[in-house]
């Protein structure tokens, strides 16, 4: 697993410890502050955890700015767990034991967010996923105390299927990294298309290891099985590779892809003028969004950090945002009481209003779903429209019979 994260071709970035805002802090919190215990794989995937660090500065500015959670000043303590399920635990034993802090955070692999989760349930402490996507987090394998905030593999893989239902496609291949997060999202979007469209059959499957895919060979198994649709849910590095290849090889000529984040900065960015045209993709359009919630975080966000926000920024921020919130409507900070403020939050977004629902601990944060294109030689989304999140779940009473019986 580490060799294929390092593979991802991404320069690592290290974490500014003493930062004011993000620093390590001593053992004993001090008088009039509220501890946070944040994790992340900042070391393998600073696509998107730069920008995700962003977005918790300025929640954190904005939040402390204003007088704190009743006054104390809220930090954020953060640790790096270099894409590792075993570095995160170690973390987050680090934070709980030695650094005191009310509650965990973060996560961006699948496998390391259902590490944190059993974690959590073990160590009895509330864990707030932030980026993690397997279903597994808050159904199959939930817990009382993991509540999740990011789209779910789920809802983006039922916006997908929507829009895949309506094309005339009936053969389908699929590709997407070997580990938890690819294999649920693509089982998902086998169950939610087949359910719209019995006549579709998937004639071509291949899952590449994380961060080491062979591009070649997989868009020859993929053109050889002749379908008329591909899934893609790589990413980053994989993503790039897998592009230039497929648009050297023709593959994707005349074959419609749904392509998974493809249309998030982190992912569009890097591949510049080679962005093929047309995929259906969920991303995030920074740059048409007209909401009175956006442009006031965008407006700050810039005016903060002179760069423009990413997707893992809007996750970093609310994330900061849900915790405060947490805070607030808690009674104590005992996980207790933390887990029963939990139950319902509503929260404010760049995106809108949320809820954590009671039923499976999974936010209703929606997400942007349209097509791919390329404007002044850059990858962009095109064509989207805002997918409200509670409209792409089961309803709380089915999900809760997902979930493990206490």
């Amino acid at each position: 697993m580490t060799s294929g994260l390092k593979a991802l071709g991404l320069k690592a970035i290290g974490i500014v410890a003493a930062a004011a805002l993000m620093a390590a802090a001593p053992a004993r919190a001090q008088q009039g502050e509220i501890r946070v215990g944040e994790i992340n794989s900042y070391s393998t995937l600073p696509g998107f955890t730069d920008p995700y660090r962003k977005g918790m500065e300025l929640a954190l500015k904005e939040i402390n700015d204003a007088g704190g959670i009743r006054g104390q000043k809220l930090v954020v303590i953060s640790k790096d767990d270099a894409g590792k399920p075993g570095d995160a635990l170690t973390a987050a034993n680090e934070l709980v034991s030695r650094d005191r802090v009310a509650l965990l955070a973060g996560g961006f692999l699948s496998n390391v967010g259902l590490a944190l989760s059993d974690f959590a349930r073990q160590k009895k402490v509330l864990y707030l996923a932030s980026e993690p996507l397997t279903d597994a987090l808050v159904w199959s394998k939930g817990n009382d105390y993991t509540f999740r905030l990011r789209t779910s593999n789920y809802m983006q893989a039922a916006m997908l299927a929507e829009e895949a239902a309506r094309l005339p496609a009936k053969r389908w291949a699929t590709v997407a990294p070997n580990y938890e997060y690819g294999q649920s999202f693509v089982a998902v979007f086998r169950e939610l298309l087949t359910k719209k469209r019995p006549d579709v059959e998937f004639v071509a499957e291949q899952w590449p290891p994380l961060g080491k895919i062979d591009a070649g060979p997989v868009l020859q198994a993929i053109d050889a099985a002749k379908p008329d649709a591909i899934l893609n849910a790589t990413f980053a590095a994989d993503l790039v590779k897998f592009v230039r290849e497929g648009n050297t090889r023709g593959v994707f000529k005349n074959r419609a892809v749904v392509s998974y984040l493809t249309g998030e900065p982190e992912y569009l960015d890097p591949l510049k003028d080679e962005t093929p045209e047309g995929w259906i993709v969920t991303g995030y359009p920074w740059y048409g969004i007209d909401t009175p919630e956006h442009k006031a975080f965008l407006d700050a966000y810039r005016a903060l950090h002179n760069d423009y926000p990413r997707l893992g920024s809007i996750i970093g921020y609310s994330t900061v945002r849900s915790v405060a919130a947490l805070l607030e409507r808690a009674t104590d900070t005992s996980t207790e009481a933390l887990i029963e403020a939990a139950k319902n939050l509503e929260v404010n977004t760049p995106f809108g209003p949320i809820v954590y629902r009671a039923g499976d601990h999974q936010s209703t944060l929606g997400a942007y779903v349209g097509r791919t294109g390329i404007v002044d030689g850059k990858g962009v989304m095109v064509d989207f429209a805002f997918r409200k999140g509670a409209d792409y779940l089961p309803p709380e009473e089915e999900a809760a019979k997902l979930r493990p019986r206490n």
